[in-house]
């Protein structure tokens, strides 16, 4: 068994792949019309057949109340790894991305946190 898919809930779902492509670099995979939502999936460029992070809207009430909820206590709804945190933290700060948490080491990586601007918190990591 392995991860194929996995998702984050978003809030609008064009606004989700212009931040995850445009901003964070995620490539896209696919767009296909369900309705009045897509089932849309990103990949890492460098992994163009990997793990497919689907954009899933957050129709749902339930999974409007788990993103404020986890938002409100500070936790990531993802994590994505970094080769360079000091790096892509610089970047991203120059794309007018707003973090919560600044790089910050803890024992074997440095983590930063930031607003995707769709509801939640992401983390980016960097194993040493």
């Amino acid at each position: 068994m392995k991860i194929v898919v996995t998702s984050i809930l978003v809030d609008d779902q064009a606004k989700a792949l212009a931040f995850y492509h445009y901003v964070l670099g995620f490539e896209p995979k696919h767009d296909i019309a369900m309705g009045q939502h897509r089932w849309l999936t990103l990949t890492s460029p460098k992994d163009p057949d990997g793990v497919e992070l689907l954009l899933e809207p957050d129709a749902h009430p339930a999974a409007r109340t788990y993103k404020a909820a986890l938002k409100h206590d500070g936790i990531p709804a993802a994590s994505f790894g970094v080769r360079d945190i000091q790096a892509e933290y610089t970047r991203l700060c120059k794309a007018g991305v707003r973090f919560t948490k600044e790089p910050t080491a803890l024992g074997p990586v440095t983590i930063a946190v930031f607003d995707d601007t769709c509801g939640n918190l992401i983390q980016i990591a960097q194993k040493h």
